[in-house]
């Protein structure tokens, strides 16, 4: 079998390739061989299909450090456009950038009851500050070394930023205060995977303080809506807006919002969070300012944050059976060009071309900023070099060789589409290139948001419910469920039989409207419905 498939890249169909002779026995091999570049395929095996994708796209891998992973290069350039991007956009509300410490005293997080018992169990604890020999050739945390008080690796920031508010708000003057930070934090993850929960993940975290209830409950829904213009807009993700029910709620926060995407697998995935906190945390970092009326009031707080979880999210959204899938406000490059040459002549024709395509190119502007292109001129096969961009979801590849060169037009693929390149003058390829990636972004979002509606429905009783949440199939667990819009109301039946499901209560909807009914689980008046969905 050597040689048999030399040049055929992944997907491939060599029998339709007139330069392959093959025999009746090495084609039905080929037949018989995956289409796809990601094996297995979404519907064969979904979790793994995820993990093949993370791979193949060289965003990550796992690390020496169990629990945390590697974001490799591609994958970092994509969280770099995320944090470029929602950075303008906390700018232009009004919030700066600041940076607090990772350790945490353990006094801070006991002031606040609910929020230690809320994660407690994910606490990485420091409790020496220095290693010595054992004696046996190998180190130990040093007996003299024990810390009077053990610190917390930060699992969220909210004392130890609450402490420091409470030293820089004296008077009403000093508010609001409005600070957002870009860090890593640790929260003890036992079940693990990549993007979607580390032990050690990358976020920001926004804190904000204020004079009074309405403006901190504007805040925590002001950024709410700014992670919703992010997913919709940047990330072509459609999301629902809503609260979380009293049992979800961030831990010590009076209400916690949020933005639910629905992935590929029919599962929701919690996409970013605003938490109002009310008096809480100030009460326990003692938060107080003197008001106009000379009186000292307790502030306002509010906290708010998303993670390079919205990197597994991109991933769950768009990617196919043959890798990633990016939309172009986010992909670290909008076109990738593919010199194609036999021998040094051709080279010498082919790349020159192709420099100049991609000044031409980088010299229009698409969402503000110049296109982003690049060159491949890597000394590999040209199937081997297309399909890595292909895995890795560049949204338009263009071949260049030397008869594109001769007749002036080149052959763009674009990545959200399986269908046969067409044919377009170089000249005009160049000057379109910002409505193709505007079409390209749109349609991703029109084809989540269809896949969405698809299996989303209005549920009104308890044996439709479970129906609707129960495989129905055991070798292929996943295809089953999606989101379901049910009335109900807080109680133990409804949580019992939600773990019996292994199903969830997302949120309340926004947008939604006074609907009176019946609680699908007790009977109970019901005055809205909530989202249910099995979820990460």
């Amino acid at each position: 079998m050597s040689g048999l498939f030399d040049g055929l890249a992944a997907g491939e169909d060599a029998a339709a390739r007139p330069d392959c002779h093959l025999t009746p026995h090495a084609s039905s091999l080929i037949l018989r061989m995956p289409r796809t570049a990601i094996t297995p395929t979404r519907e064969e095996n979904y979790p793994e299909w995820y993990q093949q994708v993370v791979k193949a796209a060289d965003l990550a891998e796992t690390s020496d450090v169990r629990g945390c992973m590697v974001i490799k290069p591609w994958g970092y350039a994509i969280w770099e456009n995320i944090q470029r991007r929602l950075d303008d956009m906390f700018k232009a509300t009004g919030h700066e950038n600041a940076y607090f410490p990772l350790f945490i005293p353990m006094s801070f997080l006991e002031k606040e009851a609910e929020h230690v018992e809320g994660f407690a169990k994910e606490c990485a604890v420091v409790t020496h500050h220095r290693l010595e020999p054992d004696g046996q050739g190998g180190l130990q945390p040093a007996p003299s070394a024990k810390l009077e008080e053990p610190l917390i690796v930060r699992p969220t920031s909210e004392t130890i930023i609450g402490a420091t508010f409470a030293r820089w708000v004296q008077s009403y003057r000093d508010l609001p205060i409005l600070i957002n930070q870009w860090a890593n934090v640790v929260r003890w993850e036992l079940r693990t995977r990549m993007f979607l929960r580390t032990a050690e993940f990358l976020w920001q975290e926004g804190h904000t303080v204020h004079a009074t209830r309405e403006e901190a409950e504007q805040e925590t829904r002001q950024m709410l809506d700014v992670y919703a213009e992010f997913a919709e807009g940047a990330m072509a993700m459609p999301v629902i807006k809503g609260e979380k029910t009293a049992g979800e709620r961030f831990p010590g926060a009076v209400a916690t919002y949020s933005i639910e995407a629905m992935m590929q697998d029919r599962k929701a995935l919690q996409a970013g969070t605003s938490h109002f906190l009310g008096q809480n945390f100030s009460k326990a970092q003692e938060i107080k300012f003197q008001s106009e009326s000379g009186d000292l009031e307790y502030a306002w707080t509010t906290s708010w944050g998303v993670s390079t979880r919205l990197v597994g999210g991109l991933i769950m959204s768009h990617a196919d059976d043959d890798g990633l899938v990016l939309p172009p406000k986010l992909a670290p490059a909008h076109v990738v060009i593919l010199p194609i040459y036999r021998n040094d002549d051709e080279r010498a024709e082919v790349l020159p071309f192709c420099e100049q395509l991609k000044c031409d190119l980088s010299a229009q502007q698409y969402d503000g900023q110049p296109v982003r292109v690049r060159v491949d001129d890597r000394d590999l096969r040209g199937g081997d070099k297309k399909w890595q961009w292909v895995k890795r979801g560049v949204p338009l590849r263009v071949e260049v060789g030397p008869r594109d060169i001769a007749g002036g037009q080149l052959m763009p693929a674009r990545r959200d589409s399986s269908e046969k390149p067409a044919k377009i003058a170089r000249d005009q390829f160049v000057a379109t290139i910002a409505a193709t990636l505007t079409e390209i972004q749109q349609s991703l979002f029109d084809r989540a948001a269809a896949a969405r509606d698809a299996v989303t429905v209005k549920i009104d009783s308890l044996p439709e419910f479970e129906k609707f949440f129960t495989p129905k199939n055991a070798e292929q667990p996943e295809i089953h469920g999606g989101l379901a819009y049910c009335h109900f109301v807080d109680s133990p039946e409804m949580e019992a039989k939600l773990k019996a499901l292994k199903a969830t209560v997302r949120c309340v909807p926004l947008d939604g409207d006074d609907e009176p009914g019946k609680c699908i689980f007790t009977g109970q008046p019901s005055a809205r419905r909530g989202v249910f969905a099995k979820a990460y």
